[in-house]
């Protein structure tokens, strides 16, 4: 019992010495971890600034190297526009001096003119005395009068020339036969390269953009249901895969894709796709387009102020909306040849109701061309007919295009307006650089050949007027000269339709009274 006593008194005594001493050891060792700690944090307090430091150089640096580029290309656009400058006050004074060098030339050739004009006078004079002198020794010899001489030989002529044209017209019927065939196939076949493929892109497709990808499966159906359905009440064809968030319709009926295209959409609208909802979307587009197409027939005679058609003629005028021709809309392009056939009416007098009448009504065969065989004239004509329309009216239909003549003035202004509608600048799927570019073009091709004094691509790049030099291009030369510039044309230029050469051949003479 005394040893456990004394073993708890040691015990006590010991911890009342020890625990001074531990926690003098504690705070020691805190107060080497704290010293540990605010060295460290001024170590990578100072390697902070070093790198903001360093940072702060490089962009500084960086700096310095943009401000010196971009003077370096300041200093080099301008030396650049400093060169355009100096190029063009040289260009300028070249001019100057060709103007100049010009004017001299001009001087010069009016007193060479001047003087040729006075030696031809003395030899015009001179060759008269030696023609009468001729004249008379030749009535002499052949006991002929001069009546008598010019009739026997212009009877010899006519036979000889009777022969030869004979021969030359059998020769060149025979050679067109040959190649008519042959040349209308390469045209046709041309243009088809040139113009199907942007033109169908245009006319036979549109685009109706979907919220999401998911909703392709949905127009799809449970085994192509759906789509089978829209195709077979449409007549138009889907295609699904090709464009991201957008289907595809591919089809020649205007009218067809237009209902197809107003049913999607409202089916994506309503969000139920299935073969008895489509059917009622697509009764319900067809009744729209047709709305559209009243109102808009309503629409063309209102602003074209052609009163008293029949209601079918109306429909039928409101479908041109859905109808293009070279890229132009034929609504608008009937709405405006109208407009155009009235105004020139009114300017010269004549019966402006009738010829606004027949230029609105000139293209409507083109709402039925594509469920009628035959020509949009020949449709248009039938059509209007039908309806009993003026029959000076349908004559101007079916004159437009020149396949019969005009009976009336106003027909004749029918085929003006149709001429300058489709063929101004922007009308037809042509840019204005383009069209400028063809003209610039004809004329420089024309201003090639040798003895053309000046040319003019005239009739928005239809024709192309050539005046040459009668002292350079003879009578029979410019028949030459029409067929070589007409061929150079043909393998040169591609042009819509076709452009008319004429080649225009001239003398003067001009005399001053003093």
């Amino acid at each position: 019992m005394e040893n456990m006593i004394t073993i708890i008194a040691t015990a006590l005594i010991s911890g009342i010495i020890f625990i001074p001493i531990g926690v003098i050891i504690r705070k020691k060792i805190a107060e080497s971890k704290i010293a540990g700690a605010e060295s460290e944090a001024k170590r990578l307090l100072d390697l902070a600034n070093k790198e903001a430091e360093n940072i702060k150089k490089e962009e500084i640096f960086k700096a310095k190297e943009e401000i010196m580029q971009a003077r370096s290309e300041l200093d080099k656009e301008i030396r650049e526009r400093r060169g355009e400058v100096q190029a063009q006050e040289k260009r300028l004074i070249q001019k100057e001096e060709n103007l100049d060098r010009r004017a001299d030339g001009f001087e010069q050739k009016e007193k060479d003119l001047e003087r040729k004009s006075q030696e031809l006078e003395t030899k015009k004079k001179e060759l008269q005395e030696a023609i009468e002198k001729e004249m008379a020794e030749l009535q002499r010899i052949s006991g002929l009068s001069e009546e008598e001489a010019k009739a026997k030989i212009l009877s010899e002529l006519e036979k000889q020339m009777t022969n030869e044209k004979a021969s030359l017209i059998k020769e060149i019927t025979d050679k067109a036969k040959e190649e008519a065939t042959k040349n209308a196939r390469e045209i046709l076949t041309y243009s088809i390269q040139k113009c199907a493929a942007d033109h169908t892109s245009e006319t036979t497709v549109s685009i109706v953009a979907l919220p999401s990808d998911e909703m392709k499966g949905r127009i799809i159906g449970r085994e192509g249901r759906n789509i089978k359905a829209l195709e077979t009440l449409t007549g138009i064809d889907l295609i699904i895969d090709d464009t991201p968030e957008a289907v595809v319709l591919s089809g020649f009926d205007p009218l067809r894709r237009e209902v197809a295209k107003i049913a999607l959409e409202k089916l994506i609208e309503d969000g139920r796709i299935h073969p008895a909802k489509i059917e009622e979307m697509v009764e319900k587009a067809k009744e729209e387009v047709a709305e559209t197409i009243k109102s808009e027939g309503e629409r063309a005679t209102l602003e074209t102020g052609v009163m008293g058609l029949n209601p079918e003629l109306i429909k039928l005028i409101g479908k041109l909306k859905y109808r293009t021709s070279y890229g132009q809309n034929v609504l608008n392009h009937s709405i405006e040849v109208s407009n155009l056939a009235r105004i020139m009416a009114e300017e010269l007098g004549l019966d402006s109701k009738r010829a606004a009448r027949a230029g609105l009504l000139h293209d409507i065969g083109k709402a039925l061309d594509h469920d009628m065989e035959g020509t949009h004239v020949e449709i248009g004509v039938e059509v209007l007919k039908k309806f009993k329309e003026n029959p000076l009216v349908i004559n101007a239909v079916e004159a437009h295009h020149e396949d019969v003549e005009p009976q009336t003035l106003e027909a004749v202004l029918i085929q003006a307006a149709d001429a300058i509608s489709a063929s101004r600048p922007g009308a037809r799927r042509e840019t204005l650089e383009a069209y400028i570019k063809r003209l610039e073009k004809l004329e420089e091709i024309a201003d090639s050949f040798d003895g053309v004094d000046k040319s003019f691509a005239i009739q928005a790049g239809r024709e192309v007027r050539i005046i040459v030099k009668p002292e350079k291009v003879s009578e029979a030369g410019i028949t030459i000269m029409a067929r070589d510039i007409a061929k150079r044309v043909e393998d040169e230029m591609d042009y819509p339709g076709q452009i008319k050469v004429n080649v225009i051949r001239e003398s003067r003479a001009i005399e001053y009274a003093k």
